[in-house]
């Protein structure tokens, strides 16, 4: 194998954390920030890029930090290594509630999954992560979430979140009409585009958006039931700032036995 073997457990159910085993030597990288606690013999570096080609010059990172940059993820990863004991284990969060998904991408057609960008969470050194630019014209002008993809290349395991409950399916020359913010990753043989959610009434009234995500062809689709942006638009009436009349059954006498 090119990228480092490595063991895990997610534990929790709706908020979620992978925690990585490491041999003697063995390495994770991981968004910065993402880590939540890490035994001894754990050390950790922050670099520019994955690591996946250590040896490809100035041009290559350069390249690496412009893809990062057209993301909209840090500069920076953080390689955790096992430099001292025989085992020893670090543990990575999602950002926000969800669901960690092990992807293994030695199982992937052409050891390749597309996901959407800010999905990806953790991997074992050795995983390539690059941007997947969708040549579709419909995505690129209205597909918001789907235009800039990141693409996650290796032979190892690689760990993505999703937000609510994650759904796997298997399309066979098949089509998929899907929210575009519910589409979490996909194989590279399936092809992805936006497309006019239906008549005027129904972009207008229907309340599903003026646009769907087209998934076509044969190979797997990860879905999320919550995308980050639908979470925020469900708990903005609740802000501090908001008219607390919303969200009380008394109104305004409410705000009244509340002081305000």
């Amino acid at each position: 194998m090119q990228s480092h073997e490595i063991d895990y457990k997610i534990i929790g159910e709706d908020i979620q954390i992978v925690e990585i085993e490491l041999d003697q030597n063995e390495t994770v990288i991981a968004e910065a920030g993402a880590m939540v606690y890490m035994h001894d013999g754990i050390q950790f570096e922050t670099k520019m890029g994955d690591g996946s080609q250590a040896n490809s010059g100035f041009m290559g990172m350069l390249k690496q930090v412009g893809s990062r940059l057209l993301t909209g993820e840090s500069l920076f990863m953080t390689h955790f290594t096992n430099r001292g004991y025989p085992r020893s284990k670090v543990a990575f969060a999602a950002p926000y509630p969800g669901t960690i998904l092990p992807i293994d991408l030695a199982q992937m057609q052409g050891n390749t999954l597309i996901a959407q960008k800010d999905s990806f969470l953790c991997a074992a050194l050795g995983t390539k992560i690059s941007i997947h630019f969708n040549r579709k014209l419909g995505s690129g002008i209205f597909g918001g979430e789907g235009f800039i993809l990141e693409k996650l290349q290796g032979d190892g395991l690689a760990f993505i979140h999703a937000g609510g409950v994650v759904i796997e399916k298997y399309l066979n020359n098949e089509s998929l009409r899907v929210d575009t913010g519910c589409v979490v990753a996909f194989e590279p043989s399936i092809q992805f585009d936006i497309q006019q959610a239906g008549g005027l009434r129904s972009m207008m009234f229907g309340g599903e958006g003026l646009f769907l995500a087209t998934l076509r062809g044969t190979g797997r689709v990860w879905l999320q039931s919550m995308p980050i942006s639908k979470l925020v638009e469900a708990l903005a009436p609740y802000g501090r700032n908001s008219n607390k009349e919303g969200g009380s059954i008394l109104g305004g006498l409410g705000n009244l036995l509340d002081g305000d």
